[in-house]
């Protein structure tokens, strides 16, 4: 019977990693809906490189004048295209030494507004015409400098909605929304792919030029922000906002292997949450294999639905039942970022490195 107390144990340990990663979720504030509201003093500003298929897409929610596209080196037809949506397409500058490319464009857009606010958003990103008005009057009304927000994960493909609603659970098991959203943040988070800056904090953090040699350069951002005591708070809204971050396996696989270590690095506590979860969750297979060596079978049936059933308000479809797949394969995917982190070799994909 020890296998069915250890059964036990690790079934409660997962529901009770997996509800506070909910919790921490949910307790992410939403920005309101309001109506009627006047387009505000704002640039939003899309870094792009190679992004024709989605350009058009992320800025048509904005007024064109009022959006800055930033050419990164793209050899599609990104900038034609989104000049023809109306944007103002200017060309990011020469990289600087240890700088990487997604700061390097957002500090060439940022030099070119004038406006009271900054928003930067990823070209994989699209919005309801409401949001920018919304995002700015709840910045406002809460006294804020800084806000990121955190949109719907637009999934297609089976990879998609296996990997990403199971990877943002694990990401959130070790997030303490209070201390990230504290007037003195001890936790730092951010979501660089819709971040909002009033221009004058902005310049005081040095920009993007103060984090541009960070692979993680939100939370990095974040980070800073704090130590130079700029009031930021990260938010939600999914019924405003929409995100695609990777149109397949294999873009998935170089996403998170790049940044999921990286990210534990700079918030400790928070990685060692997320490692001992991920971890609890890995053994989810070895404890049935064991409980069906005692056969213990109506046990192991039931133990065997844990993860599908407190994981389904991450999934939201039958994609939940194929939960334990993500545990693994998401399991495979932090190892290999963690030993190309401390190594300094590049991703190994499909047994060669990419």
């Amino acid at each position: 019977m020890t296998s069915f107390y250890a059964a036990i144990v690790t079934a409660v340990g997962i529901v009770l990693f997996l509800r506070k990663a909910w919790h921490n979720y949910t307790r992410l504030p939403k920005i309101p809906y309001v109506s009627g509201l006047e387009f505000p003093s704002l640039t939003v500003i899309v870094p792009a490189r190679n992004e024709a298929a989605n350009i058009a897409r992320a800025i048509e929610a904005f007024p064109p004048e009022n959006v800055i596209v930033v050419d990164d080196a793209s050899t599609d037809d990104t900038a034609r295209i989104a000049a023809e949506a109306g944007a103002r397409v200017i060309q990011a500058p020469p990289l600087p030494a240890g700088h990487l490319g997604k700061p390097n464009a957002c500090m060439a857009g940022a030099a070119a507004a004038e406006t009271d606010w900054l928003l930067f958003i990823d070209a994989d990103t699209w919005y309801a015409r409401v949001f920018a008005p919304c995002l700015v009057e709840y910045a406002e009304d809460n006294e804020l400098q800084m806000t990121s927000v955190f949109l719907h994960q637009h999934c297609e493909t089976l990879a998609e909605k296996i990997l990403l609603p199971y990877a943002f659970a694990l990401y959130f098991t070790g997030v303490n929304t209070g201390a990230v959203n504290a007037r003195r943040p001890t936790q730092w988070l951010a979501n660089g792919q819709c971040l909002l800056v009033r221009r004058d904090a902005y310049q005081r953090l040095g920009g993007h030029a103060a984090v541009a040699a960070s692979v993680i350069e939100d939370v990095a951002f974040a980070k800073l922000a704090a130590e130079r005591s700029i009031h930021a708070r990260v938010t939600r809204a999914e019924h405003m906002g929409n995100v695609r971050m990777y149109d397949s396996f294999q873009a998935i696989w170089r996403g998170f292997q790049k940044n999921s270590f990286r990210f534990l690095q700079i918030n400790p506590f928070t990685g060692l949450q997320v490692v001992m979860a991920s971890t609890l969750l890995a053994s989810w297979l070895p404890v049935i294999v064991w409980l069906l060596n005692d056969h213990l079978y109506r046990q192991a049936a039931l133990f065997a639905v844990v993860p599908s059933v407190v994981l389904f308000p991450w999934y939201r479809s039958a994609a939940a039942l194929l939960a334990p797949v993500a545990i693994y394969g998401f399991q495979a995917i932090a190892i290999n970022g963690m030993i190309t982190t401390i190594t300094g070799r590049k991703a190994i994909w499909k047994g060669r490195e990419v």
